[in-house]
């Protein structure tokens, strides 16, 4: 995608309406260009999210988070482009003190019966300053922002502040290398906006990513606005922690930045906030003003009015189940849909998060690029098949076969292979690893379960080069399922069995004999073989006889010892058990009443079981 031209004409006229918009604000006039460039190292947030959300249609492409009670990760216009590292309040006297809300206070999260709002409440860890802040969130079905509705109790005349630490683009700027630094600047009117007009990052197959700016508003305006750079003099943070108050500076160019705004008030102490998005500054002013100017509670209705709509197309579980087990039915599968990009159908997010963020630089250099961290927020072939089951499982069928699709017509490779992972786009992803038969297998069995196979271009073109390289590469080529080893992994050949099953079902339906003879022949094999392969007869553990993790060499009682990756222990093989073998029973390879099926559970039970 690239980035939309405007006419100068055009860019007047929408500056204009954004200004009228905008609420007034009694921000005193800047001063000058913020000191302290480019401020400390940025990082990544936490992958422990409270919530989760997006709108229920493609018109609004942000996905926001809250992580340790405050807005996190926010995407857009794609689920891997991370553009928040937190928006967080402040509370000063004015005198005294000065509360951060991840520092300073405890939070409790209220529930909501989509999952896809989240409603925060913040009290002071030190109980006897007595305010509160009440925020929902959610994604204004309407427009690219994340809205944001705040009440603000307190006993005495206590000042609310916002501060934004953005990574706009993905990338966050600050220390020695100052990588993909942001810029943050206030507007004539008193409006904070950072941005970043780089879309070039170490990714080079990332052909989608676009110039990013995001506005600051608030429907009250605010009392003083500042931008500068983080954990420099100028920060908001440590302006509000000496002084109480802020130095309005009006500019933060190239690094790592932050925006800070004092919130006006109204009577009943509630304002609403809008983070609005978009590829010019004038786009991101008009969508957040657009956001803040419409009534709260009926953009919140549309927004929940969406999911339900969603919900009510889904299977109904069984009442008998009790409240509590049916809405976290319809949260499970509310979260699987808002994984799912919506610029690129099918291409649902192994997860919105980002495992390890928090100890990631943002603002680094990789191969001479800005980093581009995209972790589980991009496209995996075996975690793409678990939401594709349960999406298949909740009737929503429509979204089960374009992730199907996805994998096979962008995903899939020359030579009818998966990468390890994908970006959104299907191009695979700069840190994708070695082969893994796994996920050539699952896309096939997704093929035959989501009810396309009479798709005969589908079948020619897709499914059969993913047979055919399964039967040249099974039962053992690159990397179990963990991505840690080769071997003869029990998960992994079960797989491949399923793949291969359910691609001569597909060849028969397509007229097709020799090829259905071929895949159902080689299935056969590996299910005749798959203990002799994996299961020792000459274990530690029980009667000595259990499936393994993986046999390194197809010998499941040879005394070969291997080390488990990432700084643990080598053990010997016989030794080391996981639960992978259960995929036999899942994909009906061995019933689960099997002998040496139940002996290995009763392994597992006795050696990694946790109570």
């Amino acid at each position: 995608m690239k980035g939309r031209v405007i006419g100068a004409l055009a860019v007047v006229i929408v500056w204009a309406l954004a200004i009228a918009a905008a609420p007034a604000s009694a921000a005193p006039a800047p001063s000058s260009t913020a000191p302290g460039a480019p401020g400390s190292e940025s990082y990544f947030d936490l992958a422990r999210k409270d919530c989760v959300g997006t709108a229920a249609n493609t018109t609004s492409k942000v996905w926001f988070t809250v992580a340790d009670g405050v807005l996190s990760d926010t995407y857009w216009p794609t689920v891997d482009a991370t553009n928040v590292h937190t928006l967080q309040y402040l509370v000063t006297d004015g005198h005294t003190f000065t509360d951060l809300q991840t520092r300073d206070m405890t939070y409790k999260v209220l529930p909501d019966f989509t999952g896809m709002s989240c409603t925060v409440v913040a009290t002071p860890k030190q109980a006897a300053r007595g305010y509160s802040i009440t925020t929902t969130y959610i994604a204004d079905p309407g427009r690219n922002a994340v809205l944001m509705r705040t009440r603000f109790d307190a006993p005495r005349g206590d000042q609310l502040y916002v501060r934004l630490d953005p990574l706009a683009g993905g990338t966050g700027g600050g220390g020695s290398q100052n990588a993909g630094g942001n810029s943050a600047v206030l507007t004539g009117n008193g409006v904070p906006v950072a941005f970043n007009t780089n879309t070039t990052t170490q990714a080079s197959n990332r052909d989608y990513a676009v110039p990013t700016y995001m506005a600051l508003e608030s429907s009250g305006g605010f009392s003083s606005a500042s931008v500068g750079y983080a954990d420099s003099a100028s920060d908001g943070l440590t302006m509000l922690g000496s002084a109480h108050k802020l130095t309005p500076y009006d500019s933060a160019p190239d690094g790592h930045v932050t925006l800070t705004a004092g919130l006006s008030l109204p009577r009943d102490r509630t304002v609403d906030l809008a983070l609005g998005f978009g590829e010019t500054q004038s786009d991101a002013l008009s969508t957040a003003a657009g956001a803040v100017s419409r009534r709260f509670d009926d953009t919140w209705s549309r927004y929940e009015a969406g999911w339900l709509r969603y919900d009510h197309g889904l299977r109904r579980p069984s009442l008998r189940l009790g409240a509590a087990a049916v809405r976290e039915y319809y949260e499970s599968v509310n979260v699987v849909k808002a994984s799912e990009d919506k610029t690129f159908p099918g291409a649902i997010a192994a997860g919105l998060a980002s495992p390890w963020g928090q100890a990631i630089p943002a603002g680094n250099f990789t191969g001479g690029e800005p980093t581009y961290f995209g972790s589980y927020r991009e496209v995996f072939a075996r975690d793409l098949y678990e939401a594709f089951a349960g999406l298949l499982v909740a009737g929503d069928i429509h979204t089960a076969q374009d992730t199907t699709r996805f994998l096979f017509e962008r995903q899939q490779q020359p030579d009818g292979s998966m990468p390890r992972n994908s970006l959104e786009n299907g191009k695979v992803a700069p840190d994708t690893g070695g082969l893994q038969l796994d996920e050539t297998s699952y896309p096939i069995l997704m093929d035959w379960q989501s009810g396309l196979a009479h798709d005969s271009s589908l079948y020619k073109n897709h499914v059969i080069p993913a047979a055919d390289f399964l039967v040249a590469h099974g039962p053992s080529d690159g990397v179990e399922r963990w991505e840690e080893q080769s071997g003869f992994s029990p998960s992994t050949i079960a797989a491949e069995i399923g793949g291969l099953t359910a691609a001569a079902h597909i060849a028969k339906v397509n007229h097709d004999p020799l090829h259905a003879d071929i895949y159902q022949a080689t299935a056969d094999y590996f299910a005749r073989n798959i203990k002799m392969w994996t299961l020792t007869t000459k274990g530690p553990y029980g009667t000595g006889t259990y499936f393994l993790r993986l046999s390194k060499t197809g010998d499941p009682n040879a005394a070969i010892s291997y080390n488990l990756g990432n700084g643990s222990i080598t053990d010997d093989q016989r030794r080391i058990v996981d639960q992978g073998f259960l995929e036999l029973v899942r994909l009906g390879v061995l019933p689960a009443n099997d002998s040496d099926v139940q002996a290995s559970l009763k392994v597992i039970d006795a050696t990694i079981e946790v109570d």
